[in-house]
């Protein structure tokens, strides 16, 4: 079936407020001239506000980059996703290899955090991926799989239809490495099968992002294969004529 495409920007721990504006208006304006793509922008919490209200009138969507697992308390520090909503959020990254790497958070955290997101009505983006490592020894699958797993046991078919899934190797991030269209559409093949397992029409539907070091000029390829339906872009978000060419990359031909 053909599915919408999907482009999401990270922006990470960049930025400032004057540069979070200029940003997003670039994105909003440049996005009017593309259709048959969905974008999302996922700036920094403490520019949420900013951002949301540069992009207020335009089709670009909003996004956080994390969320509490817990709904509301004594969690300093914390965003519920009910806050997210309440600024307009349409979607929130969980489980990014930045935050299982350096913050520790578990596949079973990360499958709260999806399951919080969706009751709130914020799409969650369940990012999974393997390190150099698994993938020398084979085990990309089978890590990816236990990745999804809390997540996939935890939820019905009509829920899980209502999630984004991104397939970030964290060897392809940052680091100037990419993985080819074929590495790439092999996992986000798997990834869809091992959907297919609870619903085949859940997997049918179900949005895959590719991300890891995603640029304008390899864009085209990654995002011809079956199996990817966008991306999930961290440097390359931060230049609005880059970011804006990736997303065009999604249009049919």
């Amino acid at each position: 079936m053909q599915r919408r495409g999907l482009v999401v920007g990270n922006w990470k721990m960049h930025g400032s407020t004057a540069f979070a504006a200029d940003l997003a208006r670039a994105v909003a304006d440049g996005s009017r001239s593309l259709t048959g793509v969905d974008i999302a922008l996922c700036p920094p919490h403490v520019m949420l506000g900013v951002v949301g209200a540069e992009l207020r009138g335009s089709e670009v969507a909003l996004g956080a980059q994390t969320v509490s697992e817990f709904s509301e308390g004594a969690y300093t520090g914390e965003t519920a996703a009910s806050m997210l909503a309440d600024l307009a959020c349409s979607f929130v990254i969980v489980g990014h290899s930045e935050r299982r790497q350096l913050f520790g958070e578990t596949s079973e955290v990360v499958a709260a955090k999806a399951s919080t997101a969706l009751a709130a009505g914020l799409v969650p983006i369940i990012c999974v991926g393997e390190v150099l490592e698994d993938r020398q020894n084979g085990a990309t699958n089978a890590i990816v799989a236990a990745q999804l797993r809390p997540f996939l046991e935890s939820q019905g078919k009509d829920v899980l239809r209502q999630a984004v899934i991104a397939y970030e190797p964290v060897w392809a991030i940052g680091t100037g490495e990419t993985a080819s269209p074929e590495q790439a559409q092999a996992v986000h093949h798997f990834i869809r099968s091992t959907v297919a397992g609870v619903d085949q029409a859940t997997a049918d539907s179900i949005r895959i992002l590719y991300g890891g070091s995603v640029k304008p000029d390899n864009a085209p390829d990654l995002f011809r294969m079956t199996d990817i339906d966008g991306g999930l872009i961290g440097g390359a978000a931060l230049k609005a004529d880059d970011f804006l060419r990736i997303c065009g990359s999604t249009q049919p031909s």
